[in-house]
């Protein structure tokens, strides 16, 4: 039987043989692309390609591309684990022209290799074309050999591809697979007949799909012929690795059913045996991939974009984990599994499983009581409307589930639906609304500002598309060069390209050759000046329009800037090395982490700036101070060596081999910088840098922090940043000093002397507090007032905090043996309750469910048990209205309404 892996590399090593050039996966986040959640197909990477903004040194490219289908438009993840062939991770085979071949040998690559060899029957594909696409049609009878009723036209909606509402777009024409008859059909089961490769049924397969672009759609939707027609293909290698072990299901082939093994092992479980345990166990088998890759590539669980959604796919998994009786964390173990199977192809999970294993434990710890509670509430809810024949789930205990329990409202939805419910849009409306209600009151009582991103730069890019396409690529001259004569190419401003620019405006400038260096790899963009003939300019910044154009964005200062004049261009000298300093920092900084941490630590971002530098990295936990000073201590001990650094132009493969570290979100070429000092540290870097690490002088971090759950942040200066540092922490210091009189390194025994004297303090006033409690307590006592039989005492006791209203309560039930007590107290501004049910009355009345009622009054909420229960409020001024109500409550409820 063929492998998985086997499969993948065939696919690369034929194309390989026929002139293409195999390309690594990119990374599931998108390089330079943040209106993208995910990769979600083999020509993401190639879509500047694509556009004509970027130039490779090919023209035939072959991958094997990892991609993510978990949101947005590309939304598998509610299908995952219920059919055969959704899932929320999956690799794309792909092969792709750039305006080299077409449609004939696009054909016959893609039959050739179907069917000789990978040995397909070939009576048993069969092609769809889209419904005008006559070369298609003609091409597959001629290379191919099928008859015509064996190609299938059918319309935009299954065969017409178009990058988005303009640009490149063209026919697409796919390859099924049939599967058998005896695969059931619901055509036929309601009477019709099966439609073929057009049907929704299992039987016909689509395996490959071929997208011959060839037209750009303008905004009028006219389509005109691109002067280069390109070709984009895309076949899974799970479904063609189910096809050819003979599998009905991707979760059966060797890439997949070892995972789902590992999940039989922990749940001590069959597979095969019932429905829902199999659906579980594959949602598990899947979403351990997609955790796995996702976490690798940088993105950690968080409440927001990527972040948000990894976090829902791992937290689905582990809802079905409960559902097969796994209570204890178990995703972080299965992942193991997905290394294992597809370490040897993605070398980057074997080695960052360490991180991605801790990473997915700590969601799963974090996660497991919400889970257990949310589900309680779901129960609960269902048992007491058995009787409800409407089955329709309530928006407002959506948002309760929410906003009081934080269950997810997606993961409640496919509970609810798990058991016979729906969840209509009136139900999600009424959640929105709530939870509208609830932001509003959060403004109320605070200020924010939302910071707008312009948009409508369509004309600009619609200029540079074209600009990329007619000029030379600039020539970057900032490694040795800080000054040049250069000649301007092109002037845009305002979306559209100007012959000149005059004293006061502001415009992009692109230059034949430059030495400011365009904001990449953390490092922002190099200002300066523009010198010319009867003009002058100010460098404002530096940065990238596509992958092609540097430009510079200029405001004129005097005179006159024209198109095709020569001018002098120089970077800010001083501001240049500011980033040198902190860039060869950066390096040394991520080299001195591996070491010090562990190779799980991995560059989440970065930013270089000349007086500062911003790290982050992943990590499951907080840095302690020792990790922190033996960081920066182990920098300044290269620093102190004085090492050569020294950059290395190479092949990206070559460099990879040679242990270079490509850091996540990054971009390479074919051919890369490779930047190394001495043996410890050497990455693939475009930035500027020193010449030896002791021109940095001394390296000082300034704060260590968490970022997001698994992700860390460090900032640091060097050279003249790290002196002024230093110097105003020993200016606080003296003057903390100066205050208690003390010479300065007196401090910190000075300082340990009086927390712990500040402590004796609040353990006296502590049992002041509690000798006045009981004072109050014995006052109170005369007040209790009989309400239904039971006597019921309602105060407010103002300076209490939590723990000091427990005690009065804990007098107050000895001294009045059976009632309901509930106090409050407001400190520094907030709302303080307690709640006090005896214990022979709790089958009557739950402290908790009265503490909720007055705590919701003073806008606030909690909980506990029967017989005692705490809360908070955000509103003072409705306490006492609200203890004035704990009487009502009692009546009404001892009255069963």
């Amino acid at each position: 039987m063929t492998t998985g892996n086997a499969l993948r590399q065939r696919f690369l090593d034929y194309f390989g043989r026929n002139g293409h050039t195999v390309v690594r996966s990119s990374p599931l986040v998108p390089a330079q692309d943040p209106t993208l959640l995910f990769t979600n197909a083999g020509m993401v990477q190639f879509k500047a390609v694509f556009l004509g903004e970027e130039r490779r040194e090919y023209v035939r490219a072959a991958t094997a591309q990892k991609c993510v289908r978990a949101g947005g438009k590309h939304n598998d993840l509610e299908n995952v684990g219920r059919t055969a062939r959704h899932h929320t991770f999956f690799e794309m085979l792909g092969n792709f022209s750039f305006g080299d071949y077409f449609k004939r040998e696009a054909v016959g690559y893609a039959w050739e290799l179907l069917t000789k060899d990978l040995g397909l029957p070939a009576d048993r594909l069969t092609t769809t074309v889209y419904t005008d696409d006559d070369e298609a049609f003609g091409l597959w009878k001629s290379v191919a050999g099928l008859g015509e009723d064996r190609i299938l036209r059918l319309g935009e909606k299954d065969n017409f591809w178009a990058m988005g509402d303009t640009g490149p777009c063209g026919p697409c024409s796919e390859i099924h697979f049939h599967q058998g008859e005896h695969l059931p059909c619901a055509e036929e089961a309601g009477g019709g007949r099966c439609l073929g490769p057009a049907c929704e049924c299992d039987r016909w397969l689509e395996v490959w799909n071929l997208v011959f672009m060839q037209f750009n759609r303008d905004a009028e939707g006219r389509m005109t012929p691109l002067p280069r027609p390109s070709i984009d293909t895309g076949m899974g290698l799970e479904r063609l690795t189910a096809v050819l072990q003979g599998k009905d299901s991707n979760f059966q082939t060797d890439l997949i059913r070892p995972l789902i093994a590992h999940v039989e092992r922990l749940a001590r479980k069959p597979y095969g045996d019932a429905e829902e345990p199999d659906v579980s166990m594959r949602v598990i088998a899947d979403h351990a991939r997609a955790a796995t890759f996702l976490i690798t590539d940088g993105v950690t669980p968080s409440n927001e974009w990527r972040g948000y959604v990894l976090r829902r796919i791992m937290r689905r998994a582990m809802r079905h984990g409960r559902m097969l009786g796994l209570h204890e964390p178990f995703l972080w173990d299965v992942t193991g599994s997905v290394v294992e199977t597809l370490g040897e192809a993605y070398p980057e999970i074997r080695e960052q499983h360490p991180r991605v294993a801790e990473t997915v434990r700590l969601e799963e710890e974090r996660f497991a009581e919400t889970l257990d509670l949310g589900t309680a509430k779901i129960r609960e809810y269902l048992a007491t409307r058995t009787d409800d024949s409407r089955r329709v789930v309530d928006g407002k205990f959506l948002f309760t589930l929410y906003d009081t329990h934080g269950f997810p409202v997606d993961l409640a939805q496919e509970m609810f639906q798990d058991a016979g419910w729906s969840v209509p849009a009136g139900s999600l409306e009424a959640f929105e609304r709530e939870m509208a209600a609830q932001r509003e009151r959060a403004r109320a009582g605070g200020s924010f500002v939302v910071a707008g991103v312009p948009v409508g730069e369509e004309g600009a890019v619609a200029v540079y598309q074209e600009l990329s396409a007619a000029l030379p690529k600039p020539v970057f001259l900032g490694y040795t060069q800080l000054a040049t004569p250069a000649r301007i190419l092109a002037m845009v401003a305002g979306g559209r390209r100007r012959p000149e620019a005059r004293s006061g405006e502001t415009v992009e400038v692109i230059l034949d050759r430059t030495p400011a260096y365009a904001e990449s790899g953390g490092q922002i963009g190099d200002t300066g000046t523009l010198v010319g003939r009867d003009g002058q300019g100010e460098m404002l910044d530096t940065y990238h329009r596509g992958a092609q154009l540097i430009v510079h964005r200029v405001q004129v200062t005097r005179g006159r800037l024209r198109e095709g004049e020569d001018v002098a261009v120089s970077v800010e000298p001083r501001r240049r090395q500011g980033l040198r300093l902190h860039h060869t920092g950066t390096h040394l900084l991520h080299a001195a982490l591996r070491r010090i941490l562990g190779t799980h630590v991995s560059q989440a971002g970065s930013l270089v700036a000349p007086d500062h530098l911003r790290f982050d990295f992943s990590h499951p936990g907080g840095l302690k101070d020792r990790e922190v000073e033996e960081v920066e201590a182990l920098v300044n001990e290269q620093v102190q060596a004085n090492i050569a650094v020294t950059p290395e132009e190479m092949e990206l493969q070559a460099a990879l081999r040679s242990g270079a570290m490509a850091l996540f979100g990054e971009k390479y070429g074919d051919r890369v910088r490779v930047v190394r000092i001495g043996d410890f540290s050497t990455e693939l870097c475009g930035g500027t840098h020193l010449d030896a690490t002791g021109q940095i002088g001394l390296f000082k971090v300034v704060s260590e922090g968490a970022v997001a759950s698994g992700l860390r942040r460090i900032e640091a200066v060097t050279g003249e940043a790290a002196l002024r540092h230093v110097g105003q922490e020993e200016q606080a210091l003296r003057e903390a000093a100066g205050l208690l009189r003390i010479p300065p390194l007196e401090l910190p025994r000075r300082l340990q002397k009086l927390l712990d004297e500040q402590k004796q303090l609040e353990k006296h006033f502590q049992q002041l507090e509690g000798r006045l409690a009981r004072s109050r307590a014995l006052d109170l006592v005369a007040s209790a007032r009989e309400v239904a039989g039971v006597p019921v005492l309602a105060a407010r006791l103002d300076g209490l905090d939590p723990e000091g209203l427990r005690s009065v309560v804990d007098l107050l039930r000895d001294k009045l043996g059976s009632g309901v007590i509930c106090l409050g107290a407001v400190t520094d501004g907030k709302v303080n309750l307690v709640a006090s049910v005896s214990r022979d009355l709790t089958g009557r009345f739950q402290a908790g469910k009265l503490i909720q009622d007055v705590a919701r009054q003073v806008g606030g909420g909690g909980g506990g048990r029967p017989d005692l229960a705490q809360a908070g409020g955000k509103d003072p001024s409705k306490l006492d209205a609200a203890l004035a109500q704990v009487a009502a409550w009692v009546e009404r409820v001892a009255a069963g309404r």
